[in-house]
């Protein structure tokens, strides 16, 4: 699989990676044998990063990711984690001792001396414009907790402000045929500076495999179920913000659009591919299956024009009214 350097990591990893939020919690029981099963179907396909969280199934998917890795030291995975969700979000919160601590239970659950990337959880606004916050984490790199850190976000805004710093590495933020924003500013701006970038929530919490009608349900504990007016969390993590009504008619009229021998939800991927100044998106799976069609989508050829302006006319039409101007 093509490989891309991950900003100031100087890493390459796969232009599809795996996130693994679906592995821990909020996304319905997986079992654990399931679990390893999609990580090492992903690794056969040719997938080398990894990324997830300490709050996901509250460290369960860190360990069954560092389980999976201690098999396959030779897997040649790059883990990608975060932290400060697990807390009250307050941005005094988000200091050296919280930040330590935080690390060594990532370190411990992962079973890592040193974390290969830690992402700022989508913290309150304030602490990506806090001097505080920053050298924290430089001091978590000269500890040797860490190799380097970045951030995920919410908004465009708030990914501008990061980007501006000279340590932070990356940047992980939605980016998907339903969220176009980011193409306007963040990327141009990570090319500049040489920051990866992560994109997450690509299938548009499942909305573009085209699978789904007005009828589907999930279960009571699935986020798609109870978040999707931000009960829980930011609301545009569910569905990218999308009313589900809206995304199932706008799903429809995207997978129309899937070149022969190509599904809905690998064109999906193959369009955040090639975005300039994507380094690798990461769509999450709960079966081998899933894995490796996702993995695929990287061989794919490009997006023809055409294609392309039909992404964006269906994006103005139907999805920009409602989400542009929130994140």
């Amino acid at each position: 699989m093509e490989q891309r350097v991950l900003g100031r990591t100087g890493r390459p990893v796969s232009v599809v990676g795996l996130g693994t939020w679906q592995l821990g919690a909020d996304w319905g029981d997986v079992r654990e044998e399931d679990a390893l099963a999609v990580l090492d179907a992903s690794v056969e396909a040719g997938v080398t990063l990894f990324d997830t969280a300490d709050v996901y199934g509250d460290g369960r998917s860190e360990q069954l990711i560092g389980r999976y890795l201690k098999g396959r030291p030779d897997a040649g995975v790059f883990v990608a984690t975060k932290f400060g969700r697990r807390a009250e979000q307050r941005p005094e919160h988000y200091n050296l001792a919280n930040f330590r601590a935080w690390a060594d239970r990532s370190r411990a659950n992962l079973g890592v001396d040193r974390l290969d990337l830690v992402q700022l959880h989508c913290p309150p606004t304030p602490v990506y414009s806090t001097d505080e916050v920053y050298d924290a984490l430089d001091t978590l790199v000269e500890e040797g907790r860490i190799a380097a850190y970045g951030v995920s976000v919410e908004t465009c805004a708030e990914a501008l402000t990061a980007i501006a710093r000279p340590g932070v590495a990356s940047v992980q933020i939605i980016l998907n045929a339903f969220r176009l924003k980011p193409l306007e500013e963040v990327l141009p701006a990570a090319v500049a500076a040489g920051v990866g970038i992560l994109a997450r929530v690509p299938l548009a919490s499942g909305l573009l495999s085209g699978r789904y009608t007005a009828r589907t349900t999930f279960g009571a504990d699935d986020h798609r179920t109870y978040n999707r007016q931000g009960e829980a969390f930011d609301q545009g993590e569910t569905f990218s913000g999308v009313d589900f009504e809206t995304g199932v008619e706008a799903a429809a009229e995207f997978a129309a659009l899937a070149p022969a021998g190509a599904t809905a939800a690998q064109t999906a991927l193959r369009w955040i591919v090639q975005q300039p100044g994507v380094t690798t998106v990461i769509p999450g799976a709960r079966n081998p299956e899933q894995a490796v069609a996702n993995a695929a989508a990287a061989a794919l050829p490009p997006l023809s024009d055409s294609t392309l302006a039909a992404v964006r006319a269906l994006y103005d039409t139907r999805i920009r009214p409602t989400v542009h101007d929130r994140w």
